[in-house]
């Protein structure tokens, strides 16, 4: 593959992050403020998505389901954490965000992972 356009870093505002589809290849671009990260679209914790459930503050990007979180400048894991953010080599050039996707980036999902705490709340 080769680099692939993903949207515009004007489009991305800082702190938030904005779903795109890469040739069929869905990403989340993080803009953290002082750069931008691309992703998978999924928390690697229980498959939450991260544009609807992400949030970024001082360079960290937290999944809100279950406080996972990770600095996105160093990619360190933070808290209670277990697994490291996949990312794709990501590219500025002439305001323009492109993305080397040679694959699609997934997580491997344990049958524990599977069970979402939801599922012991009340009815």
């Amino acid at each position: 593959m080769s680099w692939t356009y993903l949207c515009d870093a004007a489009d991305v505002a800082p702190n938030s992050l904005k779903l795109v589809d890469a040739n069929d290849i869905r990403v989340v671009v993080a803009n953290y403020g002082s750069g931008f990260r691309a992703i998978p679209p999924i928390c690697p914790h229980m498959e939450e998505p991260l544009d609807e459930s992400g949030v970024i503050a001082n360079c960290v990007l937290t999944c809100t389901k279950h406080l996972w979180a990770w600095n996105l400048i160093s990619l360190e894991l933070l808290g209670e954490t277990e697994k490291p953010l996949k990312t794709y080599e990501l590219k500025e050039e002439d305001g323009k965000l492109l993305a080397f996707i040679a694959e699609e980036l997934t997580y491997d999902f344990e049958e524990e992972d599977d069970m979402d705490d939801d599922f012991f709340s009340k009815s």
